[in-house]
């Protein structure tokens, strides 16, 4: 596989990988063996959830099953809505990967005030957080930072990624 900026920039985000978009992956049945050999623990139980939990396994900094004949169709469909702008010549390399060092960057300063919990998935924490943090009567000046913070980030998944309702992306 070449490396197009398209590839580059899919490599270098990984948001929808790492859990901070998506809290799973819809498998279909064919995918199912394949995509738990590459060492992906898959959930079997409900025909109509078959898939695997976010954050992917498979995502290091970067997918390093991106090039495998078995990636999962679902991770091959998904193209945000800056990567369709890149691919599309409406943005250039440079500004698409400076969007997505901004939103990652956004990302780790939420992580940093976001409230610890047995939950693994950044996403599901933060909207738990942020649903907490909204009937709240008043609020500590850290969590008034953590829920504008968190509005600024689902404002950037709708109109710079085009997730615009947070359930699981189905193909």
């Amino acid at each position: 596989m070449t490396d197009t900026p398209a590839n580059l920039l899919c490599k270098a985000c990984g948001l929808c990988c790492s859990g901070h978009l998506f809290s799973w992956v819809r498998l279909n049945a064919p995918e199912l063996d394949p995509v738990e050999k590459l060492g992906i623990k898959v959930i079997r139980n409900d025909p109509r959830q078959r898939g695997f939990l976010q954050p992917c396994s498979m995502w290091q900094s970067t997918c390093v099953i991106y090039a495998s004949p078995d990636y999962p169709r679902s991770c091959k469909k998904f193209n945000c809505q800056v990567l369709r702008r890149l691919q599309d010549d409406d943005i250039s390399f440079p500004e698409a990967m400076a969007m997505v060092a901004e939103i990652l960057e956004l990302i780790r300063e939420i992580e940093s005030i976001l409230p610890g919990s047995a939950n693994e998935s950044f996403r599901e924490r933060m909207i738990a957080q942020k649903e907490r943090l909204e009937i709240k009567p008043e609020l500590l000046p850290y969590e008034e930072e953590l829920l504008s913070k968190t509005r600024k980030l689902l404002d950037w998944y709708i109109y710079r990624f085009g997730v615009d309702e947070f359930l699981d992306y189905e193909n």
